[in-house]
């Protein structure tokens, strides 16, 4: 098999196994006797609701999803909204979710569907702060280079759904949570920002975190970081008829890739699912652990995880497109060596692109293209690169979200 179609195979198989329509359908319980009300927000939660009413029929319910991501549903509202800034209509969507769940009783249910990109589609300010203005620190935090958890530390205390809050809002009905991870380490309070997770983090720790990572944001942020935190904390009696469940995850995208690739005869070297770090930092490391893995027989480097990339340029680029242009321009066109790098949601960054391939003449197909790839890659306009030489990896909607997917094919 061609070695980049051989990379685009075992990415599809880690997207397939992650479909809601697949996986969901066993987590459900027999559905509950008298109210029951869906609600939930992500790039997986349409299809997530779909998968739903396939098993329960029509639903009362809200979901919202990104631009692009709807689904067909009989009961269900689907609305879709910016992602990864926050617009209008996710804000509008965000209110009347919550009026949704108001004056819920102790007989009611309320499923939640939660995956990521909930961060950026619950959109509900605190007092004092605008939309704009929480649009503003959005990107602020994207263009720091913050980790996620980092991130939705900061959006925690800015909001009034994360952190907790969705839930609180639904007591006393009972809730189940199921969640699709893309934060590293499955911490469900990271996910979505954490909507149905108590969270024990403190709006100084927020303002730290600006501090840390100099993201300039609005001065009413910081007024409102210096107030009263809004966050429910763990224990807190609105949270004990709430069950959190995750039931997909990195791990088990990258379990499904590396089972394709031993039946095709070639070693797996694992190096994680959730690996962070700055793009082009890990790209570096992971060529030198490509050529020393070259042996005799194929070797493939999986991992998971989630990397940031430092806004220092005008381009576009996302980091799993810039991971592979730091790693062509770290191999140098070393022979035997092709890779891939995928968002598992179809979206690198903000552009419609999933991520690109590489081979050893990434470099050389630039420059017969006259292109810099030094240059490309200091003003981050690694989907620009790809894009112009055919390498770039477009999938359209995947409906599903369990974060980066890396694989480095090493031949003898």
């Amino acid at each position: 098999m061609n070695p980049e179609d051989l990379l685009r195979r075992l990415f599809d198989k880690a997207v397939e196994v992650a479909d809601p329509m697949r996986s969901l359908a066993a987590q459900l319980p027999p559905k509950p006797a008298g109210r029951v009300v869906v609600v939930g927000a992500g790039k997986a939660s349409a299809r997530m609701a779909e998968a739903v009413e396939a098993v329960w029929g029509p639903c009362e319910g809200l979901v919202i999803t990104r631009y692009g991501y709807g689904r067909p549903c009989k009961g269900i509202r689907i609305v879709e909204a910016a992602h990864p800034v926050p617009d209008r209509a996710g804000a509008e969507a965000t209110a009347q979710m919550l009026d949704l769940l108001d004056g819920l009783g102790e007989g009611d249910f309320v499923l939640a569907l939660i995956s990521g990109g909930a961060s950026a589609l619950l959109v509900a300010p605190v007092e004092g702060v605008t939309l704009a203005e929480k649009q503003a620190v959005n990107a602020a935090l994207l263009a720091c280079g913050a980790p996620i958890a980092r991130m939705n530390t900061v959006r925690k205390h800015l909001s009034r759904v994360k952190g907790g809050q969705l839930a609180a809002a639904a007591w006393p009905a009972r809730m189940l949570a199921l969640m699709i991870s893309d934060v590293p380490g499955d911490d469900m309070a990271f996910i979505g920002s954490g909507p149905t997770v108590g969270d024990a983090s403190t709006p100084q720790e927020a303002l730290e975190i600006l501090r840390q990572w100099k993201a300039e944001v609005p001065a009413s942020v910081i007024r409102a970081l210096n107030g009263k935190s809004r966050v429910i904390p763990p224990g807190d009696p609105r949270l004990s008829r709430t069950e959190n469940r995750i039931y997909a995850a990195p791990a088990q995208s990258l379990a499904a890739a590396q089972a394709v690739a031993e039946a095709a005869g070639i070693k797996v070297v694992m190096l994680g699912d959730a690996l962070e770090g700055e793009a082009r930092d890990v790209a570096a490391r992971m060529a030198q652990e490509a050529v020393a893995a070259r042996g005799p027989e194929p070797v493939l480097l999986l991992s998971g995880g989630e990397l940031t990339v430092t806004r220092r340029g005008s381009g576009s680029g996302g980091p799993n497109a810039e991971f592979c242009l730091a790693l062509a321009l770290a191999l140098q066109g070393a022979p035997g060596i092709h890779a891939i790098a995928c968002d598992t949601d179809g979206v690198d960054g903000a552009a419609e692109v999933a991520g690109a391939v590489i081979g050893p003449d990434t470099l050389a197909k630039a420059r017969a293209a006259g292109i810099d790839a030094e240059a490309s890659l200091a003003r981050n306009d690694a989907h620009g690169f790809f894009g112009a030489i055919g390498d770039q990896v477009v999938t359209g909607p995947t409906l599903t979200n369990v974060n980066d997917f890396r694989a480095i094919l090493v031949l003898p």
